[in-house]
Parts: structure tokens; C-alpha cells; sequence
């Protein structure tokens, strides 16, 4: 089975978020997971999915684990 990746611009746009957010998540953490293939970053399809789907939230009110 083919690994599908697509670099930051494609998981940001993915995600929903901002390039620059996506940065800042892979210095500081809390982002998902990511390939570093020399100077490349890639995401995997299936690793973004995975981590939208656990930050699912069903209330405002409850608060997130760190």
C-alpha cells in the first residue's frame, strides 16, 4: 500500500490552520507527526487524519490534556 505525504503547505491547508502554526507546533510540540527527509518535511495523509481525530472535542467546556 502507497504512503500518500504531502508537504507543510498541503497539511496546513489539510488542517486548517495556518502554515506558520504548523511551524511553530513542530519546534514546540503538540503537532502531528512528521517526516524529515533532508531539508523536506512531509506529513502523512493518514498521521494528519489520526491527529484531527483525536483533538475531536464535544464541549467548549471540558478541559484538553497537554
Amino acid at each position: 500500500m502507497e504512503t500518500i505525504t504531502v508537504d507543510t503547505a498541503g497539511a496546513a491547508a489539510r488542517l486548517g490552520i495556518a502554515v506558520k502554526t504548523l511551524h511553530k507546533k513542530r519546534v514546540y510540540g503538540g503537532g502531528p507527526p512528521f517526516l524529515k527527509l533532508g531539508r523536506r518535511v512531509l506529513y502523512r495523509v493518514a498521521d494528519l487524519d489520526a491527529w484531527m481525530e483525536a483533538h475531536l472535542m464535544h464541549s467548549t467546556s471540558k478541559k484538553v490534556a497537554a
